[in-house]
């Protein structure tokens, strides 16, 4: 089932995952959270973020 809800986005279903459990567990911003995976190498902007967590969170 995880695979079908995170058909067709660009990132792994765990990229995804994890910025929308940052979100919601610390309430960190969109922008803080794209610096945090820019960090790890993972180079998303803070509207894609926003999108997933109004999608999945």
């Amino acid at each position: 089932m995880d695979k079908d809800l995170y058909h067709r986005h660009r990132f792994p279903a765990e990229i995804i995952g994890h910025a929308v459990w940052l979100y919601h567990r610390f309430n960190l911003s969109f922008r803080d959270i794209e610096e945090l995976l820019a960090s790890r190498g993972v180079l998303v902007s803070n509207e894609t973020i926003r999108q997933w967590c109004l999608k999945f969170g």
